[in-house]
């Protein structure tokens, strides 16, 4: 692959998973033009955030405010949001006494119960969100305590995210991604064909991970999840 190229694609992975000051400082580094989408992804970065600090209200104010229609349009990614909104307020009252948790009763009989009969996975989730209530937090079942893991709130970020770029007309998925893919399936063809090929090969993607990944949009750690994103 040509620098040129390269550059190219790293650039995209930037500005689609919402890395504006990185994707600023590369363009700045690389001598490339930035795009005028490395100034229109703040936006997305603070619905981002605001998903990872579990302030629900504020992304999906914010989406409104950035697509009003996004979210009338798509009920699946609509209940996610709101079924997160619920974990946030189970997590609270898990917390404090049992009065507590009578917002989460009361939001789950206001937002999420008359959407629930619509679609057999919207009930379903419902379900489990609500057994949160029923078990102590050290008793809970692997799939009850997945709930209030950090990755449910990644999930919707990354769905959050790929709707937006797609309602703006771009890729929902970095073309790295694919690069990724492709040369996995390539190696994986290479060793089934008895090629000789050294025992390890790396990606040569360490550029990512030493400076322009790192910087004031917020790290994202092996485990995937943004530092501030605390269960």
């Amino acid at each position: 692959m040509r620098h040129s190229d390269l550059n190219a694609v790293i650039m995209d992975y930037l500005i689609s998973e919402g890395y504006p000051s990185a994707a600023s400082k590369f363009a700045s580094e690389a001598n490339i033009q930035p795009t005028p989408a490395v100034g229109s992804i703040q936006e997305r970065v603070a619905i981002r955030e605001a998903i990872y600090q579990g302030d629900i209200r504020t992304a999906i104010g914010r989406i409104n405010d950035l697509n009003p229609m996004l979210l009338e349009k798509d009920d699946a990614l609509h209940f996610a949001l709101l079924r997160l909104q619920l974990v946030e307020l189970i997590r609270i009252c898990g917390t404090k006494s049992t009065d507590d948790c009578l917002p989460a009763i009361n939001f789950a009989t206001e937002e999420l119960a008359p959407r629930a009969p619509t679609n057999p996975e919207f009930l379903e989730d419902l379900e489990q969100t609500m057994a949160l209530l029923i078990f102590e937090r050290k008793d809970l079942p692997p799939h009850l305590a997945a709930l209030l893991e950090p990755k449910l709130r990644k999930d919707v970020a990354q769905r959050v995210n790929e709707a937006l770029l797609k309602e703006q007309g771009e890729r929902t998925k970095a073309k790295l991604f694919d690069l990724v893919h492709l040369r996995a399936w390539s190696e994986q063809k290479a060793r089934e064909a008895r090629k000789d090929l050294p025992e390890h090969m790396g990606f040569g993607l360490d550029q990512l991970h030493t400076g322009h990944g790192q910087s004031q949009d917020g790290a994202m750690h092996s485990n995937g999840e943004a530092e501030a994103m605390v269960a």
